[in-house]
Parts: structure tokens; sequence; C-alpha cells
């Protein structure tokens, strides 16, 4: 670990402020365990992008969730959305009214449940047990994310020199496909231990450094050329691609995955109750911001105070091992530190 804390000090003597997004949720948990910003030389910036899932699901999607789950629509999630705040509460506060919800650790606890509505999320890691789902005749609430068109959007939004791309969404993806995205970044495919995103930084710097646009798979012994194919095939027959709202960005075209046979999308199937969810409300939370790379959780003033993973008033203060706010809580550092 120490050999490369030494070569990233080392090229980066002289260079200008170097802005590297990490865009998963597990390399940002990483990072602030085991202290690797402050590891770093001061010009060399981490910014935390939009990797956590639960995170970027839009607020319009989780009241609609609600909304099926308070007219008598037996739903099924998993645990970190239970939690999540909607405009009037969260699927938690729904099922301590009576609402029939389900919270999943895997997706075969219901997969001979066809009466019960799956509220599905995640990037391309957790796609494929959907899209299992689907396949067995299970009815979906899609809000599955796909991460390139995010990762477009912010290079033209913000300064970012280069990318740590994620390791497991590149287990589904593969490694060739992120050369043929035109993210015009260079980007390192990195794994989560200490020693791995280290790694990852210092061959960032090297590329941003020499101008060369590349992408590198750092994480071989996981990640393949072509990636899951098994997986690619079944997404590809039961789901397909939508402009997906996500928390803090907006309508991304073609961002988003929902089922391909319209008697499985619960956003079709119950169009009625859907279209009853209450508007999005605002109420002061900026994790917005925070998905986006713009702010750091303690400039948001509930912060640890009013909000607390007991209490979260927004998504990033939910999942800790994935949200960006609750990982700061846990381990009581700043993202710059």
């Amino acid at each position: 670990m120490n050999e490369y804390i030494d070569k990233i000090k080392a090229i980066a003597s002289g260079m200008g402020e170097v802005r590297i997004m990490e865009v998963c949720g597990g390399h940002t948990n990483s990072i602030m365990k085991y202290g690797i910003r402050g590891l770093l030389p001061k010009n060399i910036k981490l910014i935390s992008g939009p990797g956590c899932p639960v995170c970027v699901t839009s607020q319009s999607d989780i009241d609609a969730a609600i909304e099926l789950a308070l007219n008598h629509i037996p739903l099924a999630a998993y645990g970190d959305m239970m939690h999540v705040p909607g405009s009037k509460m969260s699927l938690r506060d729904a099922q301590a009214r009576g609402a029939d919800i389900k919270t999943l650790y895997s997706v075969d606890q219901i997969i001979n449940d066809r009466k019960r509505v799956f509220f599905a999320v995640g990037f391309e890691t957790t796609t494929p047990m959907t899209a299992k789902l689907l396949s067995e005749g299970i009815t979906v609430f899609s809000s599955h994310k796909l991460i390139p068109p995010a990762m477009k959007v912010l290079v033209t939004e913000m300064k970012i020199d280069g990318f740590i791309d994620p390791g497991h969404v590149s287990t589904i993806i593969g490694e060739d496909i992120w050369r043929t995205l035109d993210i015009p970044r260079p980007q390192v495919i990195s794994g989560f231990q200490p020693d791995a995103l280290l790694r990852a930084i210092y061959r960032l710097i090297v590329l941003i450094k020499e101008k060369r646009v590349e992408v590198i798979n750092d994480y071989e012994e996981v990640v393949l050329p072509k990636g899951n194919m098994l997986a690619q095939a079944l997404i590809k027959k039961t789901m397909k691609e939508y402009d997906a709202e996500w928390r803090g960005i907006g309508v991304l075209p073609k961002s988003g995955l929902i089922p391909r046979d319209p008697k499985l999308d619960a956003r079709l199937v119950f169009e009625e109750i859907v279209s009853k969810a209450p508007a999005a409300k605002d109420n002061g939370c900026r994790c917005g911001e925070i998905v986006r790379g713009m702010i750091e959780p303690r400039d948001c003033k509930f912060f640890g105070k009013e909000c607390t993973p007991e209490r979260p008033m927004g998504a990033c203060m939910v999942s800790d091992s994935e949200g960006a706010c609750a990982i700061a809580f846990k381990y009581g550092r700043s993202l710059s530190e």
C-alpha cells in the first residue's frame, strides 16, 4: 500500500488539481473506511459520484411504490428501500399502517409469489436478479438505472479528470463496453481493497498526466472483457431501456430499464393507482447535490442533526454501505478526509 502512496506523491508533484470521481458507492465506502483521501497529496481530489442506487431512485418512484402498498397491492423490496423517506412516509411507515410489504434479502424469496409486485432498484449489478423474476412471470415496478449515461452527463456538468469505474457493474457489462461509450476521460476499473484503489488512483494519474484517454481493467480477476454474457442475455430478453428519472440529475435518455412485457410492468398494470401518488416535496435535503459530487454531506445543515441513519431525511443517509451521508456519518469523516 505504501508503495502506491509514494508513487502517487511522486507523480502528482508539480501537477495542478486532479479531480477523480469514484462512481461506485462501494468504492466510497472503502475510501472512507481506510481514510484513503487523507493519504493523498492535497492536489489529488476524490469526488463521490452517483453510485448508490437507493440514493438516485427518484422521489416520484418511491412515492408511487408507497401508493401501491397503501392501495392493498402486495409489495416486496430490498431492505434499504424500506427506510427511504417519501413525500409523506416511507415504505416502513406504510407497512406499520398495515400495508403488505415483504423485505427481501434475495429475489428467491418471492420467485413463486406471483401476486406480489417487486419494487426493483439497482444498477447493472442487481438487474439480472430482476430479469430472473420477470422470466418467471413476477410483476415488477422497476427503478433500475444504468451507470454510463450518468457518467456522460457529469463530465459535461463539472470538472472531472478521470473515473474509477465501478467494479461490480463491470462484472456484468464487461471491460470492453467502456471503450465504446464515448466518455472522454481516462478510466480504471478497480476492486475494493485499499491497495487496489490506491493502485487504480496511481494508474489514473499517470493517464491524466500523459493525456491518454484509455480504459484500464485493474480488476481482471473478476471483470472479463465481455462481462457476464448469460446475465446480459437474460436482461435483454426481459427488459428494455427507457428515459429514467435520477434524483438530483433529472431525466436521462435511455438510462433505465423496465419490463419488456407490459403485463409485467407495474407502472402500466397499476397506472391508475400510480398516477395518484403525491407530488414530490422539497424538505431541504441536499441528497441530489451530493450524488452529483457538488457538495459533501457536512455541507447540508441537517447532516448528523435532524438527519441521522435512525431518522433519515433523505436517501443518502439510508444505505451505510453506499450512501455518502450514511458512510460519512458511520466513519465520522468528511468526504475530503
